[in-house]
């Protein structure tokens, strides 16, 4: 009997992955998890990921959570699931949490980067992680369509797909500068599919004046899926941070880093 829950933080490389959410004959992240667990354990066990991460792209604080019966020290047991995972997937710390916690179900803020390499030239360094736009940036226009995205609104136009509820509060939404790098901050309670990516390259048209402020805006006053297309490409976004009401008690975590 599984008796144990576990909720971990785990960090990866997505550029050699179809996805977060396991699919038939395509490598995934939780697939890569779920057999690394069962290798360690002999236990086949269902991940749930506090995001779905699409192909190609990368996490630094993503969440899972999963039922086990090992009886292994926590830390002990991160470092021998880190042994079977890929190097481009790597466990960093986690918690012993309640039953019925769910990592998905439990969030209530994401927080996702997007990295923009503002450069004439390549960076070797930069390549998997940050999208290249040689084409000086306007920020501070950026900046300022990044404002029309705060509070609870309709984000329909910023997703490929039509959901039944596409309502959703962004909490943050800013680009900060730093020399060649352009990074693209969002925190909301939760995301549609390619909303980050689809905000990201709207904005990318404001930085280079194809688009104006107030028509970024009237992008959220008329939501129609698919109107902020084309998407920035994959390797630029990163799920940074997931947050959960109480990480020490009651429904929340039990601190136990390693």
């Amino acid at each position: 009997m599984l008796s144990r829950k576990l909720a971990l933080v785990v960090e990866y490389d997505g550029a050699g992955f179809c996805g977060f959410q396991r699919q038939r004959n395509a490598p995934t992240i939780q697939g890569a998890i779920e057999e690394a667990i069962e290798t360690l354990t002999g236990e086949r066990t269902a991940v749930t990921g506090a995001g779905r991460t699409d192909a190609g792209v990368h996490a630094k604080g993503q969440v899972v959570s999963f039922k086990t019966s090992s009886e292994l020290p926590l830390p002990r047991l991160i470092r021998a699931l880190n042994h079977f995972l890929a190097p481009d997937i790597a466990f960093r710390f986690g918690y012993e949490v309640d039953s019925g916690f769910n990592a998905r179900r439990d969030a209530l803020r994401r927080e996702y980067w997007y990295s923009i390499l503002n450069s004439q030239m390549p960076s070797p360094l930069h390549r998997r992680q940050a999208y290249l736009v040689p084409q000086q940036l306007d920020i501070v226009a950026m900046n300022a369509a990044c404002a029309c995205l705060v509070g609870r609104q309709d984000f329909a136009s910023f997703t490929t797909t039509m959901e039944r509820n596409t309502m959703r509060e962004v909490y943050c939404a800013d680009i900060v500068h730093c020399g060649e790098l352009i990074v693209f901050r969002m925190v909301a309670n939760a995301f549609l599919r390619k909303q980050v990516r689809c905000t990201v390259g709207a904005l990318i048209r404001v930085g280079l004046r194809k688009l104006p402020v107030d028509g970024f805006q009237k992008m959220l006053q008329s939501p129609q899926p698919g109107l902020a297309w084309p998407a920035a490409p994959a390797h630029g976004l990163c799920l940074v941070q997931v947050e959960y009401a109480d990480w020490k008690s009651g429904r929340g975590l039990i601190d136990e880093d390693p």
